[in-house]
């Protein structure tokens, strides 16, 4: 494995043996089969020198400990990444953006500190996933109702801070954030919002403290240590129901979306959707793979025919609604009123459930995690024998054109390069106001392809900046192209973000490279 940049090998066997002084000898990891499992299994660096690899791993049990191995890390200018649960697929995993970093593994601070179920929060450490916050509450029958991402061993305090989304009323989870404990690379530890007042009542519960709100420097950042969390918890609901909008033709599908956007920024339809099409769901059809093969392609008419024959709808939206069993039925009565306009719209009820679900009700769903019920189900969505994938995911407006400029941008580049890209999942709704693509890259045991895959995403990332679409985050491999995009008047984010870097971290020792944020000392060897 390979040393810390900078450290020899007599130092940084000091240091590990000083880390074990702190943690103890059986949570310091060095050998190299012990290493190999930090490294990320959806490498795009599959057998080439590229690919990151840490130096030792290191998982402490409580502040203390980190504000230990920080101070050792300074003196000896060690780089730590830190991880909390290590699941971050497709972005990563548990490997290091820099070779040579320690892994500071947050593994065993997996306490659950507080559920309050009447004001509805939670207070988590970093090792806290969310099944354990799950089993947590069905244990003690507290009312609330968790919003996961879709792999339920992912951590509340690791997926908040990268920013990531579920899918019912709170799926926007740095908006569920509410209160952090944070060592800072000095050692020194912050609370923020009312923690910074001693005995607060309030910490969990009202966001902002007194003076500037700091707590979004820390998400997607290499600025400090997130020890503790709080994290908004939904009251639990008394069902939930989804009700499926279809249209018929292309260009309906910008009056659909308008609509969308009304009923979701009314705060009536509260989970995440997405828009499908058939043409995509069609995709491998031999009829359909014939029709735009021809000359010139298949037109919009073309396709419309085609549809209507097999009696499929051009575009559809299925519709989540959550709450009283007086309300829901009235909310989705609206949102037809509303989708009426659109001449040929068709309307089809789906599946109602009764909140909490009993074992029976969730036995008989596919997919639970809209349930409230943390799952690993998405595992089973991808490809056969797939070896993983990474996840381009560019931030567009909410309507149909962006849509439609979306689809035919990146289709061009996918069918130039030779890349199928039919495991694309078109415009969900994580976020409010927006419109949230995911394009599944394939990894390979094949260095030849990965490179042509590293390629095709760059090039994405960079088509996807020039039209006004930015990655909401992204895998180690391309932190930097990404950052880089961020270019208003000469990077001026960027040198904002490389400044507090400075102010906090002069050493550089917490997760160089994170988010494309360097410490000083390596920026001029990669400018």
């Amino acid at each position: 494995m390979p040393l810390p940049p900078g450290v020899s090998a007599k130092d940084f066997q000091t240091v590990l043996r000083q880390f074990e002084g702190v943690v103890g000898k059986e949570w310091v990891f060095s050998s190299d089969e012990d290493v190999e499992l930090y490294r990320d299994s959806y490498s795009p660096f599959w057998h080439e020198p590229e690919d990151p690899v840490p130096s030792a791993a290191v998982a402490p049990d409580g502040v203390e400990q980190i504000q230990q191995i920080v101070r050792i890390a300074n003196k000896y200018k060690v780089p730590l990444w830190t991880v909390s649960t290590g699941k971050n697929l497709a972005y990563g995993g548990s490997a290091p953006r820099l070779s040579g970093s320690v892994v500071l593994d947050l593994k065993r601070m997996n306490r659950i500190l507080e559920v309050n179920d009447r004001n509805h929060y939670a207070l988590v450490e970093p090792g806290v996933s969310y099944f354990d916050l799950y089993r947590y509450t069905q244990e003690r029958g507290l009312n609330v109702f968790i919003d996961a991402p879709d792999p339920g061993w992912g951590s509340p305090v690791g997926n908040t801070l990268d920013r990531g989304g579920g899918h019912t009323p709170l799926r926007d989870h740095f908006s569920t954030l509410c209160g952090m404990e944070v060592v800072l690379a000095n050692g020194d530890v912050v609370r923020t919002g009312m923690g910074a007042l001693p005995n607060s009542k309030t910490w969990q519960q009202y966001k902002y403290g007194f003076g500037p709100y700091v707590d979004g420097m820390f998400t997607q950042s290499n600025f400090g240590i997130v020890t503790k969390m709080g994290v908004w918890l939904y009251p639990m609901p008394e069902m939930r129901f989804s009700g499926t909008v279809s249209v018929p033709k292309h260009d309906d599908l910008i009056p659909m979306v308008d609509t969308l956007s009304y009923l979701m920024n009314s705060n009536i339809v509260l989970g995440t959707t997405r828009v499908s099409s058939s043409v995509t769901a069609q995709a491998r059809d031999a009829e359909l793979v014939a029709l735009r093969a021809k000359p010139g392609g298949a037109t919009n008419a073309d396709l419309e025919d085609y549809l209507k024959r097999k009696n499929l709808p051009y575009w559809s939206i299925e519709l989540p609604f959550y709450g009283p069993a007086e309300v829901v039925p009235a909310q989705w009565a609206f949102a037809k009123r509303k989708f009426s306009a659109i001449p040929g719209v068709q309307f089809r009820d789906g599946a109602t459930n009764k909140l909490p679900p009993s074992p029976e009700d969730l036995a008989k769903v596919s997919n639970t995690v809209p349930l409230g019920v943390p799952s690993l189900a998405i595992f089973s969505s991808l490809p056969p024998n797939s070896l993983g994938h990474i996840g381009l995911s560019p931030i567009t407006p909410m309507t149909g054109e962006a849509v439609f400029e979306v689809m035919d941008v990146f289709d061009k580049v996918f069918q130039e390069m030779g890349i199928d890209n039919v495991g694309v999942v078109p415009a969900g709704t994580y976020y409010p106001r927006s419109f949230f693509f995911l394009f599944i890259l394939p990894i390979e045991h094949d260095v030849e392809k990965n490179q042509k895959m590293r390629s095709a995403f760059k090039r994405l990332v960079q088509l996807g900046a020039e039209h006004g679409w930015g990655e909401y985050r992204t895998h180690l491999a391309f932190m930097d192209d990404v950052a880089n995009t961020y270019s208003f008047n000469n990077h001026a984010l960027l040198r904002l973000h490389e400044t507090i870097k400075d102010a906090l971290d002069p050493n550089g020792i917490l997760a160089p490279g994170k988010s494309g944020i360097w410490p000083k000392s390596m920026r001029k060897g990669r400018a």
